[in-house]
């Protein structure tokens, strides 16, 4: 054969009798017949680098449909958004909540979710709602990405990265951890979760140091979800990467008198137990106590380590495993001794170990075990006993996933809750909302009353669509109780003194207006006091004045 220029590439020999490099053999024909001279291997290149974006783009955009129909839609300042998203107009407004400042800030260590967030509104101009849609979406798609690359890195196959990707749109709970493995609105949660699936894939990839600085960047996002993955990549790092023990031990002995000092400097004061009165307010917020959970949680998380830990051993048995499969399978083992080891502390109730929720780490447990099984399904001779072959297995098992999440987000979303939106980036249009848009605009400082359950029965908070400060709202009060003593007496003190609202009277709302200067109740009856504002059904009464004197009317129509 006539010599050829050593191109790094695998050659092989067309019918001409040319070597010809691999990647360009399907057009050696056309090119020795000269009728393709322009089509050059950059051309080609250019080629398949635009078709992967595409794809990529069209994968990232279905697996953020599948998601968000199998969360019944995504819905803007609901449920953990009442902190979020007061956090972030705090950090846009420093004096916008006067009196709430204390309870926004008992979660508010080492988050930088909120300054994150409040400068992209700064920096693009945009609106706080459409930011955390877009920021939502960005992470939809970083996991998705993420979790497909992961797959591939573990076990070599895209049938199994396939499935295993759209096999997590099929959102579902986490038994007694307060947590789903998809949410209908932005939570820093599923970001930091991304973030560690990338770490994780990272990893895989021979890029350990990379790993881990990632997790410890994602604490920045929260805390907790890092520290778990942070647990389970660097066991995997100490397990599977021997010329990284000794500089990994290292670095964590060096660093363990520093650690120690934060811990007792940020964290010293939660190294107490909680006393009753505090627990009071917790009960029922059960799966923060482990030791209390039923024994159908027991069976379910262990259950779901178990399955982890059984597709192991088979795969080990068939030679198929890795030395770095092997290290993250003693990062769950890591793991799991972490949550049995502080089972004792929480059954103490010592403040910390409750404030972790360290049962949260079946979570990273039950992606790992959902991958394992998604590996069963596409790569393993399961299906040899019907004769079928590979192929044949591969295609149905993504396409019995895919047609599953179909069925199922369609039915979440459109006939489960009809009523909602596949997509609210803002506040439903309601008697509510609009009588929250009216107290948005009263002066700053101004003290609301009303429902502590808004949440829940018109969507949005207070703090989140009026922007002000409320005397109590039942949805994330208790939950921020959970990181402070102070805050817990205050949420106890304010239960006790509202009791029931639906039986509020104007007595005791002008009481609790002394006591605690509040200006204005927000109730969907009447009250015999000055009414301020109507929007439909929703009355907003004066208590007492505002704490300055308004400079212009309220828009919208008023009485005195």
């Amino acid at each position: 054969l006539p010599a050829v220029p050593r191109t790094g590439l695998r050659s092989v020999q067309d019918p001409t009798g040319t070597c010809t490099p691999l990647h360009t053999t399907a057009h050696s024909r056309a090119a020795t017949n000269n009728t393709t001279r322009d089509f050059t291997p950059r051309r080609v290149d250019r080629w398949n680098m635009t078709r992967r974006v595409f794809l990529g783009l069209l994968s990232a955009s279905g697996f953020c449909l599948l998601a968000i129909l199998n969360v019944g839609g995504y819905r803007y300042g609901v449920q953990d958004q009442s902190f979020y998203v007061p956090a972030v107009l705090q950090q846009l407004d420093p004096g916008l909540y006067q009196r709430d400042a204390e309870i926004l800030g008992a979660q508010d260590i080492f988050f930088i979710f909120d300054e994150a967030l409040a400068y992209l509104v700064h920096l693009t101009g945009l609106s706080v709602p459409v930011i955390f849609f877009i920021v939502f979406l960005v992470g939809l798609a970083l996991l998705g990405a993420a979790t497909a690359a992961m797959g591939w890195s573990l076990y070599g196959s895209w049938w199994t990265a396939a499935v295993l990707t759209v096999g997590l749109t099929l959102r579902h709970r986490i038994s007694m951890t307060g947590v789903n493995t998809l949410e209908a609105y932005l939570h820093p949660r599923m970001l930091a979760f991304a973030v560690g699936v990338w770490a994780l894939t990272l990893f895989l990839r021979g890029r350990p140091w990379f790993a881990l600085a990632l997790t410890v960047a994602a604490a920045g996002l929260h805390p907790t979800m890092a520290l778990w993955f942070f647990v389970l990549i660097g066991t995997a790092v100490l397990i599977s990467e021997q010329p990284l023990r000794r500089p990994l031990l290292t670095a964590g002995i060096c660093l363990a008198p520093a650690s120690l000092w934060i811990a007792v400097t940020v964290l010293g004061d939660r190294f107490v137990r909680m006393d009753p009165d505090w627990l009071a307010l917790m009960v029922h917020k059960t799966y923060l106590f482990s030791t209390d959970w039923t024994w159908t949680a027991w069976l379910a998380n262990l259950g779901t380590a178990a399955l982890l830990f059984a597709i192991y051993l088979y795969r080990r048995r068939r030679g198929l495993i890795s030395t770095r499969e092997t290290g993250l399978m003693a990062g769950c083992a890591a793991l799991l001794l972490l949550f049995i080891a502080t089972l004792p502390l929480v059954e103490m109730r010592i403040a910390l170990a409750v404030q972790l929720q360290i049962g949260r780490i079946f979570w990273l447990l039950d992606f790992l075990a959902l991958a394992s099984l998604a590996w069963l399904v596409t790569e393993s001779d399961v299906w040899e006993r019907w004769r079928w072959s590979p192929g044949i297995a591969r295609r149905v098992a993504l396409g019995v996933v895919l047609l599953t999440a179909l069925v199922r987000g369609s039915y979440v979303s459109f006939i489960e809750h009809p009523e909602r939106p596949v997509v609210a980036i803002g506040p439903a249009d309601s008697d509510w909302t609009r009588a929250m848009e009216w107290i948005a605009r009263t002066p700053r400082g101004s003290h609301v009353l009303a429902d502590p359950a808004p949440a829940w029965r018109h969507g949005t908070s207070v703090r989140v669509t009026g922007e002000r400060d409320v005397f109590l709202e039942e949805v994330k009060d208790p939950a921020l109780a959970i990181y402070s003593r102070d805050v817990a007496q205050r949420v106890l003190d304010r239960i006790q003194d509202l009791g029931q609202f639906e039986s509020l009277t104007t007595e005791h709302a002008q009481k609790l207006a002394d006591k605690y200067d509040l200006h204005y109740l927000v109730a969907d009856r009447s009250f015999d006091l000055p009414l301020a504002h109507r929007a439909g059904t929703v009355g907003i009464y004066t208590l007492h004045s505002p704490p300055v004197a308004r400079i212009a009317t309220l828009a919208g129509p008023s009485m005195p």
